[in-house]
């Protein structure tokens, strides 16, 4: 690279980087967050649970709210587990596996009483509520009542909800939205899924 190309890069960059300077001078309120992770692509629990070890990590509390994959052996589960993270489990499996309608609503609610009972507690910095997003698809769950959880947890409680098709009300809410794009995915080529990779 030449002398002028080199001073042409530097000078962008130090105006890239007084920008970003600006930006975190800026953001100077502190509260929770509310993520919402969406979309069709692999990785949303995945996500999840990285910023829940993440947390743990810096020696912070969280729980773990599991709708949906409860029947599952769960790797993350069995690691955070071991560190102290609480779990609460929906049991029933996937609605296609039990189609019982009655049976997954009761294990959806009595999920969501735990749940609840995290929200409201302020000595939990980070609650991730898996797959919650088909609860409140599948009427599972009071939309409402989800809404109103949220907006009266502790101030300085985070929260990351998963799952496709994410209602507008939820992404509204949210401080943060990321959306999983599904581009290929082995399973469509008839791989099987493996252990310590997707699950």
């Amino acid at each position: 690279m030449s002398e002028h190309n080199q001073d042409k890069h530097k000078a962008r960059q130090q105006k890239v980087k007084e920008q970003v300077d600006a930006k975190i001078e800026q953001a100077q309120e502190e509260k929770g967050i509310l993520q919402v992770i969406t979309g069709n692509g692999k990785g949303k629990s995945t996500s999840g649970f990285g910023t829940v070890a993440r947390c743990v990590g810096h020696g912070m509390n969280a729980a773990v709210v599991q709708f949906i994959k409860g029947m599952w052996e769960c790797g993350e589960r069995n690691l955070l587990e071991r560190a102290g993270v609480p779990f609460a489990v929906m049991k029933t499996g996937f609605t296609w596996e039990t189609q019982n309608r009655e049976t997954d609503t009761q294990a959806a609610q009595a999920t969501w009483q735990q749940a609840k009972l995290w929200l409201q507690d302020d000595s939990i910095d980070l609650v991730l509520l898996d797959e919650l997003t088909y609860m409140v698809s599948y009427d599972y769950l009071d939309l409402d009542e989800v809404i109103t959880a949220l907006e009266n947890r502790p101030a300085m409680q985070s929260v990351i909800i998963t799952g496709r098709g994410a209602h507008r009300r939820l992404t509204e809410l949210a401080d943060t939205v990321s959306e999983v794009r599904n581009v290929k995915h082995a399973f469509e080529a008839g791989i099987k899924a493996q252990k310590g990779f997707d699950f």
